[in-house]
């Protein structure tokens, strides 16, 4: 689940100054993780007490993401205000949202699971604690299942499929959608773009920096990407080491962890 880290690393600096170029440095001095990232190594550490202590999925995904939302409150980009809230209650309650969202931190659910039906409930679980309006929940599955799939052998073609027979019509490429395309916090704005990045992509680095080019939401957008890329592709290790170095010790333990058990395979 590296590749949604580092998505949303390379797209930081550009969720509100957006390039519509490929061009650009993938990784400089004003970059860093943001919510996304942290949200994301939340329910890698909720799917690591789920899995291996039999925790009930949902609690430990409202934990997981609590705790490490108030350990970490001003990461770049910050949380929005509805969330903001959800992050600091006592009792925490889903808000019907259909953001972005739950779609930007599900790549876990997608690295986790053993089948793909699992990835979609899992997907389902971690969207639903805040995000359970219908697209909420659509966006984090069709994420979580391009991830199971890519992992587990299917091309780009298969992959394409099964996202239109359950999820969004796929029927513009990048180049289409980055002349008219702007800023998108919705689930129905953000994924099927994010996933069409992959689909146009070559390599990993070019998943990455085509999410980038679309402008909107950069980061969440290329978050969504990376995920889907790293399943795919792997991470060229010059890659995975930058983005290692960014992350708080206590993160990248979360992230060490996962992979170990979750990732060894891939």
């Amino acid at each position: 689940m590296l590749g949604a880290i580092i998505g949303d690393i390379a797209g930081s600096i550009y969720e509100f100054d957006n390039i519509k170029t490929k061009e650009f440095a993938l990784f400089s001095p004003e970059m860093d993780y943001t919510d996304d990232s942290i949200m994301s190594l939340a329910i890698a550490q909720a799917l690591l007490e789920h899995r291996g202590k039999g925790t009930n999925l949902s609690e430990a995904v409202t934990t997981e993401m609590q705790r490490l939302g108030r350990k970490y409150p001003y990461p770049m980009g910050a949380y929005g205000g509805r969330f903001s809230a959800w992050l600091r209650s006592d009792h925490p309650q889903p808000y019907n949202s259909f953001g972005n969202g739950s779609a930007m931190r599900v790549a876990a659910c997608g690295f986790a699971a053993d089948t793909l039906e699992q990835a979609l409930e899992y997907a389902e679980i971690s969207a639903a604690v805040t995000h359970n309006h219908p697209e909420g929940i659509k966006g984090a599955k069709a994420v979580a299942g391009c991830i199971w799939l890519a992992l587990h052998g299917a091309d780009k073609k298969e992959i394409k499929a099964f996202v239109e027979a359950e999820y969004y019509t796929l029927d513009r490429s990048v180049d289409e959608i980055r002349p008219v395309y702007r800023f998108n916090e919705s689930c129905q704005g953000t994924v099927p773009q994010a996933i069409q990045a992959f689909l146009d992509a070559t390599d990993f680095q070019d998943a990455i920096r085509t999410a980038v080019s679309l402008g909107g939401d950069s980061d969440t957008l290329a978050c969504i990407t990376g995920g889907i890329a790293e399943a795919f592709y792997g991470i060229p290790e010059e890659m995975a080491q930058a983005a290692k170095a960014l992350l708080p010790e206590d993160l990248l333990t979360i992230l060490e962890t996962f992979e170990a058990k979750f990732q060894q395979a891939s």
